[in-house]
């Protein structure tokens, strides 16, 4: 084809199409696009005149949310924007558990752990910014009794690394990194005070997971821990959570079912679970709650 006939789709235009594609396509939505794509324009419009918006989320939670704020414009589109991990969080916490988040960024975790499910939570956020809205979030929902953040990187050793600055929920530890970098401090989970007991801990830190796991194996070891969500899924991630007794699982939000094979809902993050039968017996259970006008 000669050259002057290959068009390109602009990367402005890319990123809107991928969000409606998300929008309309998503397991909570995608029977009623019409609604979803209504409140995706209602945000677009609202985000531009406002800047910050408090919206309501999900039985009494709120979030503060600013255009850009990836994972937390997903959740006012669809309900949640993460839909089978954040599901499988809300039929799992009760009150008195403890959840750790581990790559909080603004909070939609934690809120959904303490808001909703009363459970405590323990959120790690590195980045001063992100930081900031989630200490915001925190104290919109009047949960400052059940979460706390702790600012720093979760890793393998005390001590310094370099993070990106100015990436949302991407900034990540890094080498070398083109961008702007900062210091950010290094802690062990296990050297972390009121962490020695957790329900659940999600991984979300942009590839750092080894580093977090080689530093947490007593709290990983903790006859408490029930589960784990991680965003890597390395061959070393396995390694070491299948060695403390965890096995992969995949969970289905809409029938409450595990199962050891992917089904129609996929989770944006890899699912391991210890005693799946403790673990069923909780979900089967838990409050059903309205997520965008569906009850899950």
């Amino acid at each position: 084809m000669p050259a002057s006939t290959i068009t390109t789709v602009p990367r402005s235009r890319r990123s809107v199409l991928d969000t409606l594609r998300f929008v309309t396509g998503h397991p909570l939505t995608r029977g009623r696009p019409l609604r979803a794509l209504g409140r995706y324009a209602h945000w677009q419009l609202q985000s531009r005149l406002c800047g910050e918006v408090v919206v309501d989320w999900i039985s009494g939670a709120r979030l503060a949310v600013r255009t850009g704020m990836t994972g937390a414009t997903g959740n006012i589109y669809c309900g949640l924007h993460e839909f089978a991990d954040m599901a499988f969080l809300l039929h799992l916490l009760r009150p008195g558990d403890l959840f750790l988040d581990v790559g909080a960024n603004v909070g939609s975790y934690t809120v959904l752990a303490s808001k909703v499910c009363g459970a405590k939570t323990v959120a790690f956020e590195p980045d001063g910014a992100a930081a900031e809205r989630l200490r915001q979030n925190i104290q919109l929902n009047d949960i400052e009794d059940l979460a706390r953040v702790c600012q720093f990187v979760v890793g393998a050793e005390t001590g310094e690394v370099a993070f990106t600055v100015g990436l949302d929920t991407t900034n990540h530890v890094t080498q070398g990194a083109a961008g702007p970098v900062r210091t950010a401090a290094v802690r062990r989970l296990d050297d972390t005070p009121g962490c020695g007991a957790p329900t659940m801990i999600k991984l979300d830190v942009e590839g750092y997971e080894e580093q977090v796991i080689a530093g947490a194996y007593s709290t990983l070891a903790a006859p408490s821990l029930l589960a784990i969500e991680t965003e890597l899924q390395s061959p070393e991630v396995e390694r070491a959570l299948l060695g403390l007794g965890f096995r992969r699982a995949y969970y289905d939000p809409f029938r409450r079912i595990l199962t050891d094979e992917p089904g129609e809902v996929r989770a944006s993050n890899g699912l391991y679970l210890r005693n799946p039968g403790e673990v069923l017996a909780r979900v089967r259970v838990a409050p059903v709650r309205s997520v965008v006008g569906v009850r899950l």
